[in-house]
Order: structure tokens, then C-alpha cells, then sequence
């Protein structure tokens, strides 16, 4: 019961730990991550519906439009204690996306759409390795879907809010320590879900060139009901692990993000932004779920999380060298919410430190490509999953590059 307890957690969390602190992504847009990921009050274009809305009125033209894709290419290692074989995560190529339109009403009043991938990603750690009765494989990929209404006063106070839908699905698989003809038995789990939440956010301006930023972003339950659950097992425990149904919820944490930037120079060549972003982590204490058929092997249980409430601090630079070119560098350091006793290979969850660089080519007026590369290297981590006394430890790096187009009339 307690490895079935351990397989729900992958439904949301495996894949996306790998990139961050926890389980969030933030690739959001190429100009942001090329300033290590800033954005609550910067307004260069429409990635400001999601970073903070309430930045959206000051975009200078009446249509603004914002897309792009970003590589992910990572080697996280696992090296089990007392054991000198290595175990590399087989990671599968992903392509998280964005998009944004934005629409000046008036001039002081705006509307928008935002789409993102947050979440998602594929990796297999093999049908064979040490951990294989906590996972071996899982896909998983969420959208989410944000309508935005922005209004700002005098070219000094803006703000605005979005309704957030996030939608994602699931395919994970993990053996079950059970003896077959075949080998051991098998664990198969599709599922998917969807909910609502807020995005809303003020900027100032209240001295040239310095803007002054607040973003908060909701917290959203995923409640997944009716996931499919198929074991393989020997015919002899089939009434044990019939064909069945799971319940199970996990909450996407609450961000509440402060920003500031500053432009100078001769016509605002340069910018210096910082941003601190509190995420709500606290809020994932334990993991409860619930097989809708129940026999003594399978039936409901929880598993604590206890995750803990952390800061990351960002900083990013901008220097625009003429009206073609415009370079950009920046960093973050991504502190772990996980403990060091449920560390596992679903949630590698390490401390990790960004380094990112951008570009951007003006061919047109109104058109900007936008390229972006962000290098991650996660702290050597050595932890122990007690519930299972699964131990070893963790390192990983993550290469990023990225490609956006940003159009403007």
C-alpha cells in the first residue's frame, strides 16, 4: 500500500522537479528567461499578462503578441548508498510553449489571453533500475488558459486580473513487487484533470524609469477523479488488484511575487530588475488517495509531503546596444521545499542555481525575435525516502535554449 502511496505522487510531481526547486516551470517567455526569469514589473511586451497583469496597460502599441518554445535537455544521476552502480534518468525531449495576445480598448484600458505549459514533461528511469517499484516511466503535460482584464491611472498605477484554467493529464507506470511468469507485476495509470484559479497583479511608476511590481497567483487544486488503474499481476491475485478507478488531488502552490526595476542611460540603453518570489509551498502537507474499488491489497491511504514554504530571489540585466540589437544576462538561486528524508526518484527536488543569457534581433518595426538560453546545475543532494528507506543521492544539470517571436502594431 505504502509503494502504491508513492506512485499517485508522480501524477503531478515527477517530471517538473526535475527543473525547479519544487514542481514548477517557469518558461514563460524568452526576453524573461534571458534576464533569469524576472518579469513582475517590467512591460516590454504581452508575457506581462502572465508575470503581472497589471503591468499589460503600459505596452506602448494597441496589438501586442508574444510566442515561443523552449529545449529541454537534462542528465539527472541517482547513486543508491552502498551500491557502486549509477542510474541515469532517460530524459525525453520537451517543448514547453507560450503565447500572448493583448488588446488595447482605450488607452488606459486592456484585455488579453495567456497560454502556458507550467507542467510538463516524459522521463523513464528503465523497467529495471533500484527504484522501480517507485516509478519507472511517466508522461505528463498541463496547459493553462488565462483571459486577463487590465486598467492603469495616469501612466502611474496599473492593475489587473485573470481567470487561470489549468488542465493536465497523465501516464505513469511502476512495477509491483510481484513474481510472475512474466516478471514482476505491473501498474498503469491514466488519468487527467482541471480547475480554476486567479492571477492578479498592481505595477507603479512612480520616478522615471524605476517601476515597482506585485503579482500574486492563486493557488489551484488538481483534483484527479476517475484516473484508470490497471494492474498486471499473476492470475491468482487478479481478485486482489482488479481493474479500478483512483482519486487523488494535489495543490499547484500560491506565488506571491515582489519585483523592481530600474532603466537608464541614454534613451533607457540599460535596465537593472530584481524580483523575490515567496512560493506557497506549505500548502502540500500530505498526499491522500482513494482506490474506488478496495480490496485488502488496494484501498486508501496518505503520505506526507510536508513540504516547506521557500524564497527564490532573481536578478536579471538588459542593455540595448541599438535599435537591432539588445543583449540581456541574469541568475536565481532555487531553494528545495523538500525535505531530506522524502526525497525520492519521483520528486528529485534539488538546490539549484540558474545562470541565463538572452538576445534580440529587431529586422522589422514591430517584430523582435527573441532568443533566450538558461543553464541550470542542481547541488549534489543526498536524501532518504523513509517511508520505503529508499537512499542515495541526487545531482543533476539542465541546458535550456530557447526561440520567441514578439509582434507589435
Amino acid at each position: 500500500m505504502r509503494r502504491l502511496t508513492i506512485l499517485v505522487l508522480g501524477l503531478f510531481l515527477s517530471v517538473p522537479a526535475i527543473f525547479g526547486g519544487g514542481y514548477q516551470v517557469h518558461l514563460h517567455g524568452a526576453r524573461n528567461i534571458g534576464m533569469g526569469l524576472i518579469g513582475t514589473s517590467l512591460s516590454y511586451d504581452a508575457s506581462t499578462l502572465f508575470y503581472n497583469p497589471g503591468a499589460t496597460p503600459f505596452l506602448e502599441n494597441k496589438w501586442n503578441f508574444s510566442g515561443g518554445v523552449s529545449l529541454l535537455f537534462s542528465r539527472v544521476t541517482f547513486q543508491p548508498d552502498q551500491v557502486a552502480e549509477q542510474y541515469h534518468l532517460e530524459h525525453q525531449l520537451n517543448t514547453p510553449l507560450y503565447f500572448y495576445a493583448a488588446y488595447k480598448i482605450t488607452k488606459d484600458l486592456s484585455v488579453g489571453l495567456a497560454v502556458n505549459t507550467p507542467y510538463g514533461n516524459g522521463l523513464s528511469w528503465g523497467k529495471d533500475w533500484k527504484g522501480k517499484y517507485l516509478i519507472q516511466d511517466l508522461t505528463f503535460r498541463a496547459f493553462t488558459f488565462q483571459p486577463t482584464v487590465s486598467y492603469k491611472y495616469k501612466d502611474i498605477f496599473g492593475i489587473g486580473v485573470g481567470l487561470v484554467y489549468a488542465y493536465g493529464n497523465v501516464n505513469l507506470n511502476k512495477a509491483i513487487p510481484l513474481q510472475g511468469s512474466t516478471g514482476d507485476g505491473q501498474l498503469n495509470i491514466q488519468g487527467s484533470t482541471g480547475n480554476f484559479g486567479f492571477n492578479a497583479g498592481i505595477l507603479v511608476k512612480p520616478l522615471k524609469g524605476l517601476s515597482l511590481g506585485v503579482n500574486y497567483r492563486s493557488k489551484i487544486e488538481m483534483k484527479v477523479k476517475g484516473a484508470d488503474a490497471v494492474f498486471t499481476v499473476p492470475q491468482s491475485l487478479g481478485a486482489s488488484f482488479p481493474a479500478n478507478k483512483v482519486e487523488t488531488m494535489l495543490p499547484l502552490p500560491a506565488n506571491l511575487d515582489f519585483g523592481a526595476s530600474y532603466e537608464f542611460g541614454k534613451n533607457k540603453q540599460w535596465m537593472v530588475g530584481l524580483n523575490l518570489c515567496y512560493v506557497f509551498w506549505n500548502t502540500y502537507d500530505s498526499l491522500v488517495f482513494d482506490f474506488e474499488t478496495k480490496t485488502t491489497s488496494v484501498g486508501r491511504s496518505a503520505s506526507p509531503a510536508l513540504y516547506e514554504s521557500k524564497l527564490i530571489p532573481r536578478i536579471g540585466v538588459q542593455y540595448k546596444m541599438n535599435d537591432l540589437l539588445a543583449f540581456r544576462i541574469g541568475g536565481y538561486y532555487d531553494p528545495s521545499p523538500v525535505k531530506d528524508d522524502y526525497l525520492n526518484p519521483q520528486t528529485p527536488s534539488l538546490n539549484q542555481v540558474g545562470l541565463t543569457c538572452g538576445v534580440s534581433v529587431y529586422p522589422l518595426k514591430g517584430l523582435s525575435v527573441d532568443a533566450s538560453f538558461l543553464y541550470i546545475t542542481g547541488e549534489e543532494r543526498k536524501g532518504t525516502f523513509s517511508p520505503d528507506n529508499f537512499a542515495g543521492t541526487y545531482k543533476n544539470q539542465v541546458f535550456i535554449p530557447g526561440i520567441g517571436l514578439t509582434y507589435n502594431f
